[in-house]
């Protein structure tokens, strides 16, 4: 084969190998959130600021929370919002990335523990809850046996939208950094 060819031929792959980068990049860029999750990171974008998720009852748990397979971030928690039914414009934590000397929103959560007297695995936005499982140590005590759902409504995850932890999320070195283990799974009884 002439040289001319063997150039002309890997000239066409390397164009047809950068359109289908280019694609899936665009692709994924132009991808859009559920309406109704559309709606919920609107009503939520006030939290940008963590000082007035804090007037409005969030309290932040202090610590950066990661795992070996990816992290989740600084957890603000509002109390009044824990229930045995998930309110799906009301989660029950805001989840922060520490970016430079600034907390930036990722996600949301919603938390339900067993203790609430819920009867059933929970479910919303046609996802299923994780759990039940034991409580996250130190910055949730192993007793709390609970079901939660993680929502990346404001960065991006490549693990899924629903998925607990968030590779691209990263937690500064340093002593509020917690590196945790994958919580246990617990018998909820009457639920499969």
């Amino acid at each position: 084969m002439p040289m001319s060819s063997v150039l002309r031929c890997l000239w066409v792959n390397c164009l047809a190998a950068a359109i289908a980068i280019m694609s899936a990049h665009l692709v994924n860029a132009s991808d859009k959130l559920p309406p109704e999750l559309e709606k919920l990171k609107a009503s939520l974008e006030k939290y940008q600021d963590p000082v007035v998720a804090v007037r409005d009852g969030y309290f932040s748990t202090l610590g950066c929370v990661t795992f070996a397979t990816g992290t989740m971030g600084v957890h603000f928690l509002n109390p009044a919002l824990i229930g045995p039914e998930p309110d799906p414009m009301k989660p029950t934590l805001l989840v922060y990335e520490p970016v430079g000397d600034k907390l930036q929103l990722v996600a949301v959560e919603w938390l339900i523990p067993l203790a609430t007297g819920i009867k059933s695995k929970p479910e919303l936005f046609g996802q299923p809850f994780d759990g039940p499982m034991e409580g996250h140590e130190p910055l949730l005590p192993a007793q709390l046996h609970h079901y939660d759902l993680h929502a990346w409504i404001f960065k991006p995850n490549p693990l899924g939208l629903f998925h607990p932890v968030n590779p691209d999320v990263k937690c500064p070195e340093g002593p509020y950094t917690l590196l945790e283990e994958a919580p246990k799974s617990v018998p909820h009884h009457g639920v499969q």
